[in-house]
């Protein structure tokens, strides 16, 4: 039976406050300054210098403004650097972020009308299609996602189709396409469940929602010209380019060859095997998304593996989670909040997962880590909040915050053991819609 709270419930609790002698003087610090600045442990900020034993040559970072693109700037990003250098570009090239974003919102639309037809046969109370109409489409996504969105429309760059209003600001446009789309599931259940043309209608909505992202976005490029100056200032013009044309001779790389690790140390997930999340993705008959779940040691390995070899690392973590913005530190030292109320707030990595206190939620790219005695201690990252956070725009994280709050990388196969690849070629565990692992990139600035 259920107990609610008496009198002599908080009599008792307030009786415990009183006979603890501190209470006065915490509750006028926590009171006036805050938790966090209360809190703070200055040690952390002492031991969080951005200086690295090992890095990769990055350029200034970009600027996804007030949209949960995080996914597809990082994503990007990691692309960029290796094409500045190899072509010798100047440090504020970017790719076109807009371009991919147009893509995947308008597959996304798609994939979401496929999973209402999908679903039709359900009562709208069934969690699966109370979880497709909570969110219809958004701006997060996965790797694998934007792979699929790349490996059909290729990429381009920034000059070819630039930023506008509502890629910096996309709350009204997602407003707008939530909306219809959740009108199109109405018609589009009704269609299903008389038996009629569903395909048909569906294509209708599609033609409206292509013209609703072209008023915000423009429409897509198809053909551009490449023009640029490298870094001693001579002038390289590439004319009549398709996006895939450029990405297979500027970018130049094969996506197959980059694989989701994550580490999900929960019992419903055993180590060594492959996942994927039922009715996540953007692209039909696209590339599907799949994680191989690896032990933190192997997944930190990789990591310094792939750095050490030159390449920076697409990662997911829980940027939210014990982090201070403005001076760029993500450390799980920054602040002791469980001393300062004295009370127990530790708990393991599975714990956090599957008691909802922690999923990945931002993606950045690691471009550095500071080697000390053959040991990691902190790691450089590069984010795409703009240059007036952090250094530069620049992040440090502790080696414990990376372990603690870190759950997935992207990682090139060619780093991985015979074991682990044998592993990733497993058939996926199909995991819910809701697993904390379909979690999507979509932190905001």
């Amino acid at each position: 039976m259920s107990e609610s709270i008496s009198n002599e419930n908080i009599q008792k609790y307030q009786s415990d406050l009183k006979n603890r002698q501190e209470a006065k003087v915490m509750q006028r610090a926590i009171s006036h300054n805050g938790i966090n600045s209360t809190a703070a442990n200055f040690e952390s900020e002492a031991n969080m210098k951005p200086i690295f034993s090992v890095e990769v040559d990055t350029g200034e970072v970009s600027n996804q403004q007030h949209s949960g693109r995080c996914w597809i700037f990082a994503a990007l990003n990691t692309m960029r650097h290796n094409l500045a250098k190899n072509f010798n570009l100047s440090g504020d090239f970017e790719l076109s972020q807009i371009y991919t974003t147009f893509w995947d919102k308008f597959e996304k639309c798609n994939w979401f009308l496929e999973n209402i037809i999908r679903t039709a046969d359900q009562p709208l109370t069934s969690r699966r299609v109370s979880w497709l109409l909570d969110s219809p489409q958004q701006d997060g996504g996965q790797w694998d996602m934007l792979c699929a969105v790349i490996e059909k429309y290729g990429v381009a760059p920034q000059s070819a189709m630039v930023e506008t209003a509502n890629s910096n600001d996309t709350s009204e446009l997602n407003a707008v396409l939530n909306q219809k789309l959740r009108i199109d599931a109405i018609k589009l259940r009704e269609l299903a469940n008389d038996g009629k043309d569903v395909q048909a209608a569906k294509d209708d909505m599609l033609s409206e929602i292509y013209r609703v992202l072209v008023y915000a976005f423009g429409e897509p490029v198809s053909t551009f010209n490449f023009e640029y100056r490298d870094e001693k200032h001579e002038y390289h013009v590439d004319n009549d380019l398709t996006p895939k044309k450029f990405f297979d001779k500027y970018v130049n790389l094969n996506l197959e060859d980059y694989v989701s690790i994550i580490n999900s140390p929960t019992e419903d997930k055993p180590y060594d095997n492959t996942y994927t999340v039922d009715m996540l993705g953007n692209v039909i008959n696209g590339r599907q998304v799949k994680h191989l779940n690896l032990e933190m040691d192997k997944l930190e390995e990789l990591t310094i593996t792939q750095l050490k070899n030159g390449e920076s690392v697409w990662f997911g973590s829980d940027v939210a989670k014990e982090s201070e913005r403005k001076k760029g530190i993500m450390d799980d030292a920054l602040y002791s909040k469980g001393e300062l109320f004295d009370i127990d707030l530790g708990m393991s990595k599975a714990e956090q997962l599957d008691f909802h206190q922690s999923v990945m939620n931002h993606a950045m790219v690691i471009t550095g880590v500071d080697i000390v005695d053959g040991k990691p201690t902190k790691w450089k990252v590069e984010n795409s909040w703009g240059n007036k956070v952090g250094s530069k725009g620049y992040f440090v994280m502790s080696e414990s915050w990376f372990r603690r709050f870190t759950y997935q990388v992207v990682i090139n196969k060619k780093y991985l053991s015979e074991a682990d690849n044998a592993s990733q070629e497993k058939d996926p565990v199909v995991l819910d819609p809701w697993d904390p692992m379909g979690t999507l990139a979509f932190f905001e600035k």
